[in-house]
């Protein structure tokens, strides 16, 4: 297939664009490689895609209407995945605009593209969605109106945006719900990337909550399967769904959301755990409230996705760490 990629230079999209060139897809990529974090890690991302002969890449900010109208007109894609985006709950409450812009904007200048253009739509939405709601595991069937940051707010509005262009013109949908990606190639402003590099300078790392979260931690790599088998699997209007008793998680149109995630909870401390065995060192705890705007628990129901396209994630948290804790210290060449 001839698939346009959003987000390219980013952690899951890059690995997402890695395995699509290695099953033989033509990638198109775009990126605005933006300072949130180090550009120089996009940078490299970036670089193992240009070496490869089916990978065209476009500097581009998916915010830009009149950039992205030029790109659907000029290109023809199979399928379109969203990953761009402004990630990160904490930067939203300092940084509100970058949101909308990039989220919501953005989202706008995607859909409009496929609108006009054609292809069927992949796109990132977050486990975030799920708010103030604490029944565990998150259900595809469960509410979501009670976001507890924009991030969250822009990602459920990307879902709603999506099924309204679903219904009104046709455009095939799927929107995923990822629940805290971790791996190699990953966010310098995640968990896993602080706390390794904390407890490799011997510095505290900041421990929010004081350490009593839960979270269902998915390997990247199980998170690009399921991104794969939903390319393969464009959405279609659920003959099923009733207008009487709507399921949220499916709909007359051809919109649909899944759950990818690793159904298990996992305590912070134990993932901290898992970094100190594979390093051989102990970590120096800086204990912390809980954020704004963050939340105590989170797990996945992913038999939706399951039923849907016969996968579901199962990478143990110790498995995922140790084969990131390889990568960062070869990448950045670093003595355990």
């Amino acid at each position: 297939m001839r698939i346009l990629v959003t987000g390219a230079a980013g952690f899951i999209g890059s690995t997402l664009s890695n395995r699509l060139l290695a099953r033989g897809d033509e990638v198109i990529g775009v990126d605005n490689l933006n300072d949130y974090y180090d550009p120089t890690l996009k940078e490299a991302r970036l670089a193992r895609l240009q070496a490869q002969a089916r990978f065209g890449f476009r500097r581009l900010d998916i915010a830009d209407r009149e950039g992205m109208a030029a790109l659907f007109a000029a290109e023809r894609f199979d399928c379109v995945v969203n990953l761009a985006a402004q990630a990160g709950v904490r930067y939203s409450l300092v940084n509100p605009h970058a949101y909308v812009d990039a989220n919501v904007t953005g989202f706008l200048n995607v859909l409009e593209g496929v609108r006009h253009h054609g292809g069927h739509l992949v796109f990132a939405s977050s486990s975030s969605v799920y708010g103030g709601n604490t029944r565990l595991p998150f259900s595809e069937k469960d509410s979501v109106d009670h976001p507890v940051s924009l991030y969250a707010a822009t990602k459920r509005a990307n879902e709603l945006m999506a099924h309204s262009y679903s219904h009104l013109f046709g455009v095939r949908a799927t929107g995923l719900r990822f629940f805290t990606v971790y791996g190699p190639w990953g966010r310098p402003d995640m968990a896993l990337f602080l706390f390794t590099k904390g407890i490799l300078a011997g510095e505290p790392i900041p421990v929010f909550n004081e350490g009593k979260m839960v979270r269902d931690f998915t390997y990247i790599d199980d998170i690009v399967e399921g991104v794969v088998r939903v390319i393969d699997s464009p959405a279609a209007p659920d003959p099923a769904w009733d207008s009487d008793a709507p399921s949220p998680a499916t709909s007359r149109a051809p919109w649909r959301i899944f759950n990818i995630g690793n159904n298990k909870r996992v305590e912070l401390m134990r993932y901290i755990r898992a970094i100190e065995s594979v390093l051989g060192r102990q970590a120096k705890l800086n204990l912390l409230p809980m954020q704004a705007g963050d939340v105590q628990a989170t797990e996945a129901d992913t038999s939706l996705l399951s039923a849907a396209v016969g996968f579901k994630p199962d990478t143990p948290v110790e498995e995922g760490v140790r084969r990131f804790v390889e990568w960062y210290c070869d990448y950045y060449k670093v003595t355990r």
